[in-house]
């Protein structure tokens, strides 16, 4: 029997500071937007495009992304989820968000102690559905 496999990784520069906030149960939750642009000939011109990506980082990962910032390359790995909830209008909405399990600075121009290794954090498999950040 073959295991079904969602993983997705990901390289980009991030839009802002990723954002903390703390779900009732008290985890620590950071949220970001990521995009990865790409390049390719259509009808003999370059063009460019930019995928969008809704990050969340849960637990020790949360902490790790307060580190970064506007502009910062990462490279994340982790699951993709749908979910779905209902903003104060009443409407329901659906969104794709990629929980980050692992996280790697791809370039930093801040500089930093020469001792200390490249920032890397492996989380949990994410939080449960109950925990989940609304909007």
């Amino acid at each position: 029997m073959m295991m079904p496999k969602n993983r997705i990784e990901v390289t980009g520069w991030l839009a802002a500071k990723p954002a903390l906030r703390y779900l009732p149960s008290g985890t620590p939750v950071s949220t970001a937007r990521m995009g990865e642009t790409y390049s390719y000939v259509s009808q003999g011109k370059n063009e460019q495009h930019t995928n969008w990506h809704s990050l969340s980082f849960y637990g020790d990962s949360a902490n790790l992304a307060q580190t970064f910032d506007k502009g910062d390359h990462l490279f994340v790995e982790g699951t993709l989820e749908q979910r779905q909830f209902r903003p104060a209008d009443g409407s329901k909405r659906m969104i794709w968000e990629l929980i980050v399990h692992s996280c790697h600075l791809i370039s930093d121009p801040r500089p930093r102690n020469a001792n200390m290794p490249p920032e890397k954090v492996t989380a949990s498999n994410g939080p449960d559905q109950e925990d989940w950040p609304v909007g």
